[in-house]
Parts: structure tokens; sequence; C-alpha cells
């Protein structure tokens, strides 16, 4: 009788494990899509040491190259650099989170973010940068590409879809300065699993064939590496299931399945172990008790701050909420 072959209903990604690893002695700065704030979420609830979007979630090359430069250089924000609309002062190199109804807000937040990114990227060991899309937004009134259009009429804006020359330079130009600031940096590129279809289907596939195939140009270049978060969402999950109501953003159980991977092939092994100790930590400082007076919860809470001083003590950059 001839055995059936195993059968498998789903492709599963084999990714390389990095030779450059994320650990608890790192210093990472992040840029780009929504996705980022995704991974810098799980990266700071495990504690590690981060910096996420200086100028707020950031989709194309362009907007994100602009970003970078701006804290390399230490660029300073003045009020001539920003716009007034709809009862804001804003800037176009920014996401909206910025604006304010006083100018003097948006500097200052704007140049303080700067200022400390600046410094963070100077020491940094890993900068992950995630691209969203190629589309973008050309600015009339100045004829400049933006960051957030701030719904801003679309009429005020021609847009358009770069090219993968276009990409592939643009990225060029961010690996020569970071280099250039901090020769000793890992950097790390993903391309974001949101799917654009604001933009249109077959857009959205173009945009993602042009990131791709740009991002691809770059892995060569020491210290370049790439993590595969948009094939797991695409070729491994593949499904709706893991996309939340909107069928455009990954759910939590898809979010939590790619960190998985990342943490498997990205982050050192030596310290699973501690995010297993925080893991458990968290998780019992978030538990409801039914009787929060009652002596066997009075006495669960003693030992658990005990664990938590204690590792505290050991690792001097943990901080909990025991609130």
């Amino acid at each position: 009788m001839i055995k059936p072959k195993t059968m498998k209903f789903r492709t599963e990604i084999r990714i390389p494990e990095s030779k450059n690893k994320i650990g608890y002695q790192s210093e990472i700065v992040l840029f780009g899509s929504c996705f980022t704030e995704n991974i810098q979420q799980k990266l700071s609830w495990f504690q590690f040491q981060n910096s996420s979007n200086s100028h707020g979630i950031l989709f194309n090359p362009k907007a994100i190259e602009k970003a970078i430069v701006d804290c390399i250089v230490k660029r300073e924000y003045k009020k001539t650099d920003l716009l007034f609309f709809n009862d804001l002062w804003i800037s176009m190199n920014h996401h909206s989170k910025f604006s304010s109804p006083k100018a003097d807000t948006v500097i200052d937040h704007i140049n303080k973010e700067i200022i400390k990114n600046h410094f963070l990227l100077k020491k940094t060991t890993h900068i992950i940068i995630t691209l969203g899309t190629a589309w973008v937004y050309r600015y009339h009134k100045n004829n400049k590409f933006v960051a957030n259009c701030h719904k801003i009429p679309q009429k005020e804006y021609t847009k358009e879809l770069l090219n993968t020359e276009e990409v592939f330079k643009i990225l060029q130009n961010i690996i020569n300065k970071i280099n250039s600031f901090n020769p000793k940096a890992q950097i790390l590129f993903t391309l974001s699993p949101v799917r654009h279809l604001k933009d249109g289907f077959t857009e959205n596939s173009l945009s993602k064939a042009v990131l791709t195939t740009a991002i691809n140009r770059v892995l060569n270049t020491k210290n370049i590496s790439y993590f595969p978060a948009y094939e797991i969402m695409m070729d491994d999950l593949r499904d709706y299931r893991f996309y939340k109501e909107d069928m455009v953003h990954p759910n939590e159980t898809a979010v939590n399945y790619i960190w998985k991977l990342f943490k498997e092939t990205w982050i050192d092994k030596k310290d699973h172990n501690l995010m297993k100790e925080i893991y458990k930590i968290k998780k019992a400082l978030e538990h409801k008790p039914f009787n929060p007076d009652s002596p066997k919860h009075q006495e669960f809470n003693i030992h658990l701050h005990e664990k938590i001083r204690k590792l505290e003590e050991k690792h001097g950059f943990l901080h909990f909420d025991q609130k």
C-alpha cells in the first residue's frame, strides 16, 4: 500500500537568522509606516531600548529619507516651515500628531524630537526602516513632496508613483547618510504588510513591487538586511482572518505571528529567557483578582513585587509599572 504524502495547506517562510542580532544592550531607532509602530510596541513591551518615528508615522521613501536627514543634520524648524490650515499649524514633513493651534507648540515638539533622535542615531546599533508605499503627493503651492496631506483637498496635490530607480537612489542616500554618521549601525529594511487599497488594488501591487525591487538592490551593501514582514503576511498567513475589519491592517494574531518570527531570527537567543521573565511579570501585573483583599492575593503581590525588585536590581534598564 502506498502511503500518502503529508499534506500541507500553507507555505511557511524560512528566514535565515541575523548575524547582528538585537539584544537588551542594543539601541534601536525605527522609522516608517504604521507597521513600524507594531514592532516598536512589541520592543517597548519587552523593554528593549528604542525610539520610534521622530516625525510620526511615514509611508513613502521620500518622507522617510527627509526625516532621517533632518535628524542627522539636526535641522531646526521655524514658523516659516509650517502651514496654517483648518485652524491648525501643521508641518508637511510630519504626521498630524505634531499639529496644534499654536505654532510654538508645533515647533517645540518637532525640534525636541529631532535633537533627541540626532543623538540616538549617533549611538544606535540598529535602525529599522519600514516602507509602506511608493505613491507620493506633490503639493502644488511649493512643488514639494509631502509626508502627510493633512486633509488638504486632493486638488492641491499631484499624485505620483516613484519608479524603482528613484526609490533605489533614495535608499542609497539613506544608507550613505547613516553610514557617514554612524558606520556601525545595522540597517534593517522591512516592507509593510498593510494594504494601501485607497490607491487601488493594482496601484497597491505596483507600489509594493517598486519598493521590494529597490530594497533588493541595496541588500548587498554592508550592514543592510531585510525582514520579510510583507511576504509573511501575503504568502504564509494569506487569509482574511488575519486582517482587521478594514481588511487592510494585520490584526493582533498576524502581528503576534510576525513578531514571533522576528524574535526567532533577530532577537539574541541569550535574551529570550529574560523576555520570558518580563512576560510572566507583566501578565501577573495585568491580572485582575476576584478578591484583591484576600490573604492569598496579598501574598501573591508580595512575592511578585519581590521578584520585580530583584529583576530591576539585576537589570538596571528594566522598570515595571506596579500601579
